[in-house]
């Protein structure tokens, strides 16, 4: 049987006849949005420089420079959609809807002015019509409505950064689709960095030595009469009962990546004593409160924008439900960090924490164990 046939049918049989619409959308012949008379884009755009961009799994983030090309460029990206079964903590699993493979799906990041130029894949293996929806864009919801594909499709799309700072991107397919899919794991982030680079008050610029990207996930996952988790053999058949945990609005799991621990133990983040980290961290359906236990948000930007000028020393902070921020911090102590988020029920008991482990010397003049642990004196 056709596989476009089946995701249509089965989007038409799950959210209606929107959903079956969306995935056979009304073909343009211009490139823009069908139904609208189209401005066509300069000719200008076909000399610039073409430049591709690796991705890479999350916390890591693509080779990039924190200083602003001469000229903008067409920067291309690829990305395949990839529906698969994950282990959430062990013996728990959920079927994820994926970009590259990943939860989150990898960080882009271009500069002011530039050109994204993604080429979209959603592999003939899977079951579902996907597509994707930028924040940093404009118009057609973010690409939304222009980035349908079904299984074995794939979709070009072009869209200029024109808006500097952190932003989300997910999955948009509408109606019930939009949130399952987001919280099923299929969300993003990128970065527009500003022309003028990254600011402090008085203007002097700011720079990095190393960035990580945590995506924040919150997960409802269902559980039988006798209180296990319930494990699917596909994502459409958890459907039903993924709805009911999701209307309760309360997750069973809050993480860092796409499980507890992902971020921990052997597979932590690393830096070492004088090193400059900046942490870019999104959340695409809930508010988050990151703190890094030790240390501090030198510089933040807590609504991810990057042209403005960042709140300073902050203790904790905040990221807005679909948004992106960032936190720049350079260590004064080794040791192992913990970045978490400060609900801290949903931190410890739900999983939304990660590790950091920096290397180097320790500075007594920062901090002393005067007396150590000894028998009070009565």
């Amino acid at each position: 049987m056709n596989k476009k046939f089946v995701a249509t049918a089965l989007f038409a049989a799950l959210f209606g006849a929107t959903a079956a619409h969306a995935a056979d959308p009304v073909k343009s012949t211009t490139g823009g949005l069908p139904g609208y008379d189209v401005i066509q884009a300069p000719e200008s755009i076909a000399k610039l420089e073409r430049v591709k961009q690796t991705l890479v799994a999350p916390p890591n983030v693509p080779e990039h420079s924190l200083d602003a090309p001469a000229a903008p460029r067409i920067v291309e990206v690829e990305m395949f959609i990839e529906e698969k079964e994950i282990e959430v903590e062990p013996g728990v699993f959920m079927w994820a809807f994926t970009f590259n493979g990943s939860v989150p799906g990898p960080l882009i990041i271009v500069h002011e002015g530039d050109y994204v130029e993604l080429t979209l894949k959603n592999l003939s293996k899977n079951q579902l019509v996907h597509n994707i929806d930028f924040h940093a864009s404009t118009g057609a919801l973010g690409a939304g409505e222009l980035t349908h594909v079904a299984p074995g499709e794939e979709v070009k799309v072009r869209w200029k950064a024109t808006k500097p700072g952190i932003h989300v991107y997910h999955c948009a397919p509408g109606g019930a689709m939009i949130p399952w899919h987001v919280v099923h794991g299929m969300n993003g982030a990128i970065v527009v960095l500003p022309k003028d680079g990254l600011k402090d008050k008085n203007g002097n610029k700011l720079k990095y030595d190393k960035a990580i990207y945590i995506g924040e996930q919150d997960f409802y996952l269902p559980k039988d009469e006798k209180g296990n988790y319930k494990r699917y053999e596909s994502a459409a058949l958890s459907f039903a009962d993924d709805k009911k945990v999701m209307d309760g609005l309360i997750p069973t799991h809050v993480v860092f990546g796409e499980r507890k621990g992902a971020y921990t133990g052997d597979n932590a983040p690393t830096s070492k004593v004088g090193e400059t980290i900046m942490i870019y961290h999104s959340q695409a359906n809930r508010q988050s409160y990151p703190h890094l236990i030790g240390g501090h948000g030198e510089y933040v930007w807590e609504r991810g924008n990057l042209a403005d000028t960042p709140a300073q020393d902050l203790e904790s902070w905040v990221i807005a439900a679909g948004s992106a921020g960032a936190a720049m911090y350079t260590f004064k102590q080794p040791g192992t960090y913990v970045y978490l988020n400060h609900n801290l029920i949903e931190a410890v008991n739900l999983g939304a924490l990660a590790q950091i482990k920096v290397d180097g010397k320790w500075d007594n003049d920062l901090m002393e164990q005067t007396l150590p642990p000894t028998k009070i004196k009565e």
